[in-house]
């Protein structure tokens, strides 16, 4: 063991024993004390070297405390602070080494011991060690250097935090440092990273004014953007930087924009990058070829992905990746498998972004079953799912609707990624949206509900509102989702709706036909100048329009279109043989071949639909003729029954029942509900048995049918057949649904049911509808007494059918609408025969249009007139 220390000839030396020193600490190399003993006596090594020496060599923290405990009797600590510190951050002992620093005169090796301590913190992730050693050099007036402050400023970038990074930007100017290169480089990355893209762009334009910048300066300002999802800025600065001609873009530069083409679909663009890179020599660089090969992936050109993938001569696990997410991206899962399984056979290590990207990729074609299985061989290989796994796993239940499977992954979560003080708030979110998202699809929408409200308003992002507005729309509950949608612009006023969430609430306005909410937000759109996939939402407000009875709008909608789709023709055809304008719907058709586009199945669906609630039937029976032999497009279920309800509102049961014996599949549920109703309309009891019969083989518990069959059997004065239909519905739990219509008025919607006396203004509204019926009934209105399924007289059944939901809806219309205004009316069912007949009437007296949609079609009621014409 090292005994002592001595001065000697006023040159410090050792004086050595010659016993060994054993090691001390988990072995290996023992110092032994003859080795410097005999050193020193042939003046070969100096006390310096071999203090710096043994420094080095000390296996634990004890030995370093020795020889420092030893330095200090000596007398010859000062010599040797720089190496003490070095061996102290060596054993991690960084608060023995502040120690020494503390009590140092500031110098160039101090500021450089403070830099080594801030960079061992922020290589180890402790950001806020990082700055609080700055607080304390600064405190004792140590200064900084062009080293220091990119440190400090990385961890300010790690942490985020804004207000601290601009604390150093504020120290480092009043020092002298705002003109060094390294240091602006690194406050342009720090405010990207707080979430300042503007103070990024300031410090990179103020650079480049005075004429400092370099590669690094550009580099960080194109990745500022591009992770700030603003690509287009990204790549206008790429190409700046690529006409100075002082700056030669790397392999840096390429990896920064390819991702911003990636989120454009330059595909363009990319491939130029991926020529300059190759005639730079830079395609050898794997980082390249991954940023490559996720451009393409990312523009749909998978066959370009697998071109530089197969050029690549070094792969690592990013590369399998990057092709693997791409293939099942785009649907093309036997290429994904394939690789996936080609990386087990090679023994690729599988991570987290393999499988995710595999489960990711059945999710989002609703292979939830195969995503399912896929987590399940994850768990078994014992690979931790992430954020997005769960995330993507939780969308695959969502798409099957498969409850079961979604809460246990729902518990899977609260066991082992929600609520650790640990994790990032943002990823919690990311779980608690997807959990939202799959209880609202799964129909679970008060557990959906329980979940939203868990979350505090001020922590909520414009996806947790999107998934609840959406989750209510798709469900049914367009009330509910309007009203979330309400409260969004209420309680946060920080979070902006987005395209999706605005295309949610307008699925909800095309539930209840709520035209004038469907117009406000069409206002807030053109307010705000929505721009991002503003075809998508434009499609939307055709639609919107179009089925809440204003076709019109619909139609201007589309002429100011930039651009138009399948989708958009679609929606436009589609509004127009709802109001029974079937011709105008032909010509829509004719003008969507014209442009280029070519008829699909839906098309055709729609095209058939219309002409079957405009009584178009032989220019029906043309399309469908023509749909395999002109447009290659093979008739499909929902094409028979379309083709079985034009024949059969034509009377023409013979033409339908020869159809569906023809049909090249097995008839189903829909196919005979629409040759049911058919004989509702001409009162054809031996078909509507048969089609009746055909249904309850194929098990079908639809109230509608049952309903259907009942209005046959009384239109016939079967009344005994009605009692027994009614008696079957009761034993086989079938229940009919409520009749039910709503009006908009001045202040809101009101909702009315059959003898509906629950409004406050109902005594106006029976004395105004009676008031009605008289009138009409002078000028040629017979109640239709066979709509009032009670075997009971005819005075009675008058007295019935008076009270229907949508008589009541159109009183109170006329009450609080101003002359000449447009009635809206809406019914869940289809409207009853006798209310068609009395409405008709009623629009010869009034000076209203009124508009009506049942749950078949639209009626425009206009002077004595309805656009159905009979065919509804």
């Amino acid at each position: 063991m090292l005994r002592s220390f001595s001065r000697a000839n006023s040159k410090p030396n050792f004086v050595l024993k010659s016993k060994s020193w054993p090691s001390v600490g988990d072995g290996g190399g023992t110092i032994t004390i003859s080795l410097f003993s005999s050193a020193v006596a042939q003046n070969q090594i100096t006390v310096t070297a071999i203090t710096t020496t043994l420094l080095q060599k000390c296996k634990s923290l004890v030995q370093a405390k020795l020889i420092h405990q030893q330095l200090l009797v000596q007398g010859l600590y000062h010599h040797f602070t720089t190496c003490l510190i070095s061996a102290y951050l060596t054993h991690n002992a960084p608060s023995h080494s502040i120690s020494i620093l503390e009590r140092l005169t500031p110098s160039a090796s101090v500021v450089f011991c403070w830099n080594t301590l801030i960079r061992r913190s922020l290589r180890l992730g402790f950001s806020h060690d990082v700055l609080s050693l700055f607080r304390r050099m600064l405190r004792l007036g140590c200064p900084s250097d062009h080293y220091t402050f990119p440190f400090v400023l990385k961890a300010c970038g790690d942490l985020p935090s804004f207000r601290r990074g601009a604390s150093v930007h504020a120290v480092l100017s009043s020092t002298g440092f705002d003109s060094n290169v390294f240091v602006c480089n690194a406050l342009v990355s720090m405010y990207a990273r707080c979430g300042g893209l503007g103070d990024a762009r300031q410090m990179f334009d103020e650079m480049h004014k005075r004429g400092i910048c370099d590669i690094v300066s550009w580099n960080s300002v194109v990745a500022a953007y591009t992770q700030s999802r603003d690509a287009k800025t990204a790549v206008e600065l790429f190409r700046r930087m690529t006409s100075d001609l002082e700056i030669h873009p790397d392999v840096v530069s390429l990896v920064n924009v390819l991702p911003a083409c990636a989120s454009l679909g330059a595909s363009l663009h990319g491939k130029q990058l991926h020529g300059f890179g190759v005639r730079r020599g830079l395609f050898e660089d794997v980082f390249f070829g991954n940023a490559l090969m996720d451009m393409y992936a990312k523009c749909g050109m998978m066959d370009e992905a697998n071109k530089v993938f197969e050029r690549m001569k070094v792969k690592d696990v990013v590369s399998w990746n990057a092709m693997v997410t791409g293939y099942s991206q785009v649907g093309r899962f036997e290429e994904a498998l394939g690789l996936f399984e080609k990386m087990r056979e090679e023994k690729i290590e599988l991570d987290v972004v393999t499988w995710s990207a595999v489960i990711a990729g059945y999710a989002q074609k609703g292979h939830g079953y195969e995503a399912l299985d896929v987590f399940r061989q994850m768990q078994l290989c014992g690979s931790k799912p992430n954020v997005v796994t769960l995330v993507s796993l939780l969308s695959g239940c969502a798409s099957i609707a498969t409850l079961l499977q979604g809460k246990e992954t729902h518990c899977y979560a609260i066991k082992c990624v929600l609520n650790y003080d640990w994790n990032d708030p943002g990823e919690d979110l990311m779980v608690i949206n997807g959990l939202i998202d799959m209880y609202a699809k799964c129909k679970s929408t008060n557990v959906a509900r329980s979940m939203f409200d868990s979350v505090a308003p001020s922590k909520r992002n414009v996806v947790t509102w999107t998934v609840m507005i959406g989750g209510y729309a798709q469900h049914g509950e367009a009330n509910d989702a309007l009203k979330l949608f309400s409260e969004m612009f209420q309680e946060d006023k920080s979070v902006k709706p987005n395209t999706f969430t605005i295309c949610c609430a307008l699925m909800a306005c095309v539930h209840l036909a709520a035209l004038r909410f469907g117009a406000q937000i069409h206002a807030y759109i053109l307010r705000n100048r929505y721009e991002s996939v503003l075809l998508f939402m434009e499609n939307c407000l055709v639609d919107m329009y179009s089925k809440s009875g204003y076709i019109h709008a619909a139609r201007v909608v589309f002429d100011n279109m930039q651009h138009r789709n399948s989708v958009s023709w679609t929606s436009l055809l589609n509004g127009y043989g709802m109001h029974g304008y079937g011709e105008e719907a032909i010509k829509v058709f004719d003008d969507m071949r014209t442009a280029g586009f070519v008829p699909d199945g839906i098309t055709f669906l729609v095209v058939l639909y219309a002409c079957s609630h405009s009584g178009m039937v032989d220019q029906g029976i043309r399309f469908f003729n023509n749909m395999h032999s002109e447009f290659g497009v093979i008739p499909g279920l929902e094409h028979y029954a379309c083709m079985v309800d034009l024949l059969g509102r034509a009377g023409q049961f013979g033409q339908a029942l020869k159809l569906i014996h023809s049909m090249p599949m097995e008839p189903t549920t829909i196919v005979w509900v629409a040759l049911l109703s058919a004989c509702r309309i001409h009162g054809n009891v031996e078909v509507g048995e048969y089609a009746a019969d055909q249904l309850r083989e194929l098990d079908s518990e639809n109230d509608g049918s049952y309903t259907l069959l009942s209005n046959i059997y009384a239109n016939a004065r079967r009344w005994r057949d009605v009692a027994r239909i009614r008696s079957l519905m009761k034993h086989s739990g079938v229940k009919k649904r409520p009749g039910c219509s709503w009006v908009q008025g001045k202040k809101g919607t009101a909702t009315f049911y059959v003898g509906d006396r629950c409004h406050p203004q109902f005594e106006q509204i029976y004395e105004l509808l009676a008031d009605l019926i008289q009138r009409i009934k002078a000028i040629g209105y017979v109640p239709e007494t066979n709509f009032a399924l009670h075997d009971v007289d005819d005075e009675e059944k008058g007295d019935l059918l008076f009270e229907h939901s949508e008589k009541l809806a159109l009183a109170y219309g006329i009450l609080v609408s101003a002359p000449g205004v447009p009635i809206r009316i809406t019914k869940n069912l289809r409207v009853c025969g006798d209310c068609h007949n009395a409405i008709t009437y009623i629009s010869l007296i009034i000076d209203h249009e009124i508009i009506l949609r049942d749950s078949s079609r639209f009626h425009h009621f206009k002077s004595g007139s309805c656009s159905c014409r009979g065919y509804w």
